[in-house]
């Protein structure tokens, strides 16, 4: 068998560590990040902890690195629900549905344990100092008013709507990290009724 070129040995070592990086989302999403251990992180990944090791130099250099990701991404997806098609309470239904879904709810529950958690490394206080709650309720500010005046979002501070919407979003991830199978995710249109106006 020819041994592998310098390209193949990249993609290998850029697939392990995107396998590590999913791995370490759920555990730290579940645990946070006092809770989590590396050895947890490499047998969710399916690998050794010595060649977790061989990527990750410490579990606070990877829950950094995810926050960061995950801020990033949740500020481009909040960026991105304004070219979404619909009206805006369609927008907000569909931004509720990319924050719910299982593949999304990890990234949101990652932030909500960086900002909730004892023991959070400096440089994640310094990203968090970066992208304040305010940040995203600015972010929203726009489409929720637009809500209000097409007549679908309550007629209430819109800042306040906002805070009150994202709230019940991160309650819902705690309870549903837990990992409980007598706890039901509401659908969707449901959590839309806390914000429509009747």
């Amino acid at each position: 068998m020819a041994p592998l070129n310098d390209t193949q040995l990249q993609q290998i070592h850029d697939e392990r560590r995107e396998q590590i990086k999913a791995a370490a989302i759920y555990v730290f999403a579940r645990k946070g990040i006092l809770s989590a251990k590396m050895s947890m992180i490499a047998e969710a990944a399916g690998i050794s902890n010595g060649l977790l090791y061989h990527y990750f130099k410490s579990k606070d250099e990877l829950f950094t690195m995810l926050v960061q990701d995950a801020m990033a991404g949740t500020d481009e997806a909040m960026r991105s629900v304004y070219a979404l098609p619909g009206t805006p309470i369609e927008k907000i239904k569909a931004l509720s549905s990319e924050i719910l879904d299982e593949k999304g709810a990890p990234y949101f529950m990652l932030i909500h344990q960086a900002r909730t958690s004892d023991g959070v490394p400096e440089q994640v206080k310094q990203l968090l100092e970066q992208y304040p709650m305010d940040n995203f309720i600015d972010k929203l500010l726009p489409l929720f008013q637009a809500g209000q005046q097409a007549g679908e979002l309550m007629n209430e501070d819109p800042r306040e709507l906002i805070s009150c919407y994202l709230s019940v979003l991160s309650g819902i991830m705690v309870i549903n990290s837990n990992g409980t199978d007598d706890y039901q995710i509401p659908k969707v249109e449901m959590l839309m009724r806390l914000i429509a106006r009747v």
